[in-house]
């Protein structure tokens, strides 16, 4: 595929699901309860159980993958986390979306793109830039 500057990427959704963040939990080590019990959350004032920050980042990295069709042609993607992606106990879970514009092509490949992550309508992600080699 060939980027152009100002080209929108098709929209992605990834549902997240109660049983997904204990799958990460125990791939990633990170056992904190606030990603699985909804009474230590809300106790430390959460609006419930949330998703880890880096399931969240991997998510947006599958979609990177998804649009740009390789791993390998990744060489850099950085986020900043804004707000926590809320789980609720449902088969449903929540959605997370995500959508990414060009804004930048070099003569040697390099493509940039700002990609938009938000949950429930609020942006979860900022700064969320992302480096890729196009062939």
């Amino acid at each position: 595929m060939a980027y152009e500057t100002g080209q929108q990427l098709p929209s992605q959704t990834f549902r997240v699901t109660r049983a997904d963040l204990v799958r990460y939990a125990g791939a990633s080590g990170d056992l904190n309860p606030i990603h699985w019990s909804e009474r230590t959350a809300v106790g430390v004032g959460l609006p419930g159980v949330i998703a880890h920050g880096m399931y969240t980042m991997a998510l947006a990295g599958r979609a990177v993958t998804n649009w740009v069709g390789r791993a390998d042609a990744v060489l850099d993607i950085g986020v900043r986390f804004t707000r926590p992606v809320p789980v609720p106990d449902t088969d449903e879970g929540t959605a997370v979306d995500f959508t990414a514009v060009i804004k930048s092509v070099t003569a040697e490949g390099l493509v940039t793109f700002d990609l938009t992550a938000t949950c429930g309508g609020e942006k979860v992600l900022a700064q969320a830039r992302v480096v890729i080699r196009q062939d």
